[in-house]
C-alpha cells in the first residue's frame, strides 16, 4: 500500500452521507415499484378481466426482485471482497438505477400484450440484482470506517435510507394524486417517479466516486487475505452464520412488507380507504420508522446488538397478536396507531441489523456474507409476504396474518439466542 493511500482516508461526514444517499436512492426505487405494484401495474400491465388475479400477478412480479437479490449478493459480493467496496457500490447503484428508469419507459399491456408483464418482470429482476449488491456495501462502508464504540451508530446511517426512501416514494405518489386526475395518473403520471430516479442516481454516483476504500479492506489487501471465490468460502466455512443471519433478519422483512405493501393493498380494498388517505397515514407512520432507527443504534452500542434485537423480537411477536384488532377495525385512528406502532418497531429492529449481520463474518468475505444473509432473508421474509398475507386474510381472517408475523419474530428470536455467544457484546 503506497504512502498516498493511508489506512483511514475517508472523512466521517463523507462516509455517512455516501452510505445514506446510496441506500436512500436504492430504497426509493424499490418502494416506488412496491407502491405501483398495488396501485398501477394490476390495471396497466395485466389482463383486466379479473382484478383480483391481476393484483396477485402484480405482487408476484414484486417478489421477483427478492429472488434476484441473493444473485446480486453473490455477484457484487464477489467483486466487493475481491476488487473493493467503492467500485462495487458504483456498479450496484447503476444497475438499480437503470432498471428503474426503464420501467418508467415500458409500454403497457394494451400496447404490446404479454410482452408488457415480461419486460416488467425483467426490469424488476434488475432492481433486485442492484439492491442485492448495494445494501451490504453501504453497511460496510459505514461500519468499516466506524471508530471504537460507534459501530452500530455508523451502521444505522445506511439503514436510514429505508424510511427516507419510503417517505420520498410515498410523498411523490401522494403529490401526483393531488395534482392529477385518475385518468392523467394512469396515462402518464405513474411514470414520473421512475424517470425522476435518474436525477437521484446522478447525485449518488457523484458522492460515491469521491470516497476511498475502507480501512478494513485496505488491511485485507496489505495482508493478501483475499479469497478466490468469496461465496464458496462463506457457504463452506461460515454456513452456520449464514443460516443464523438469514433467520435473524426474517422478522424484520416480514414486518416491513406487511406494514407497507400488504397494508396498502388491504387498506385500499377490503377496508375501503382512499389511496390518498392511506398514503397520508403511511407517511405519518414512517416518521416513527425513521426516529426509532437511531434510538436502537444508541442502545445497541451501549448494551449490545444481540440483546437489543432479542427484546425487539419479543415486542414484534406481541404486536402480531394485536394486528387484527387494530388494523381490522377499519377505524382511521386505530389504523394510524397500528401503522405507527408497526413501523416504530421496524426502526428498532432495522437500526442495528446491518451492524449485527456484518459482525457475523470476517473482513475478507464480509461483503458477500452480510449481503447474502440480508437478501436470503428477503426471499424468506419479504418476497411472498404480501401474497401470503393477502391469501391468509382472504381465507382465514386478519388474525392469521398476525400469527404469521408472530411466528417470524419467534424464529428470529431463536436465531439471535443461538448466534449471541459469537457476537461482540457492545463494541
Amino acid at each position: 500500500m503506497s504512502q498516498s493511500q493511508p489506512a483511514r482516508t475517508n472523512k466521517p461526514a463523507t462516509v455517512l452521507f455516501a452510505s445514506l444517499i446510496g441506500t436512500t436512492i436504492e430504497f426509493f426505487d424499490f418502494y416506488i415499484y412496491a407502491t405501483a405494484a398495488v396501485l398501477v401495474f394490476p390495471k396497466l400491465f395485466f389482463p383486466a378481466a379479473d382484478p383480483a388475479a391481476a393484483t396477485l400477478q402484480s405482487l408476484a412480479t414484486f417478489a421477483i426482485a427478492f429472488f434476484a437479490r441473493p444473485v446480486g449478493s453473490a455477484v457484487f459480493g464477489h467483486f466487493g471482497d475481491r476488487v473493493g467496496r467503492k467500485a462495487t457500490l458504483v456498479a450496484a447503484l447503476l444497475t438499480m438505477g437503470l432498471s428503474t428508469v426503464v420501467i418508467g419507459l415500458l409500454p403497457t399491456y394494451a400496447t404490446i400484450g404479454t410482452w408488457a408483464p415480461a419486460l416488467l418482470a425483467l426490469c424488476r429482476f434488475g432492481q433486485g440484482l442492484g439492491l442485492g449488491g448495494e445494501w451490504g456495501g453501504a453497511v460496510l462502508l459505514a461500519t468499516e470506517n466506524a471508530p471504537p464504540g460507534k459501530r452500530a451508530w455508523y451502521g444505522m446511517f445506511p439503514q436510514l435510507g429505508a424510511p427516507i426512501g419510503f417517505f420520498l416514494s410515498g410523498g411523490i405518489f401522494l403529490l401526483l394524486t393531488e395534482v392529477q386526475t385518475d385518468a392523467e395518473f394512469f396515462a402518464y403520471g405513474w411514470r414520473i417517479p421512475f424517470l425522476a430516479s435518474a436525477l437521484l442516481v446522478i447525485v449518488g454516483l457523484y458522492v460515491r466516486l469521491k470516497i476511498h476504500e475502507t480501512p478494513d479492506f485496505q488491511k485485507v489487501l496489505e495482508k493478501n487475505e483475499r479469497v478466490k471465490v468469496p461465496v464458496v468460502t462463506v457457504v463452506r466455512d461460515h454456513g452456520r452464520m449464514l443460516v443464523l443471519g438469514t433467520l435473524i433478519a426474517l422478522a424484520t422483512f416480514v414486518l416491513f412488507y406487511l406494514m407497507t405493501v400488504f397494508a396498502l393493498s388491504w387498506g385500499t380494498t377490503a377496508l375501503q380507504f382512499s389511496r390518498k388517505d392511506f398514503l397520508i397515514q403511511q407517511l405519518f407512520a414512517v416518521l416513527f420508522f425513521g426516529l426509532t432507527i437511531p434510538v436502537a443504534a444508541v442502545w445497541a452500542d451501549r448494551h449490545g446488538r444481540a440483546r437489543t434485537l432479542i427484546w425487539v423480537s419479543v415486542a414484534i411477536a406481541i404486536f402480531g397478536l394485536a394486528l387484527a384488532p387494530l388494523f381490522g377495525s377499519g377505524s382511521s385512528s386505530q389504523v394510524t396507531v397500528f401503522l405507527a406502532l408497526g413501523l416504530g418497531l421496524m426502526g428498532l429492529t432495522y437500526g442495528p441489523l446491518g451492524t449485527i449481520l456484518s459482525e457475523l463474518f470476517p473482513a475478507e468475505v464480509r461483503y458477500t456474507g452480510a449481503s447474502l444473509t440480508f437478501n436470503l432473508a428477503g426471499i424468506l421474509g419479504a418476497s411472498l409476504a404480501p401474497y401470503i398475507a393477502t391469501w391468509l386474510a382472504t381465507h382465514y381472517g386478519l388474525q392469521y396474518v398476525g400469527y404469521y408475523l408472530s411466528g417470524a419474530a419467534l424464529i428470529s428470536l431463536v436465531a439471535l439466542l443461538l448466534a449471541r455467544p459469537t457476537l461482540p457484546a457492545a463494541a
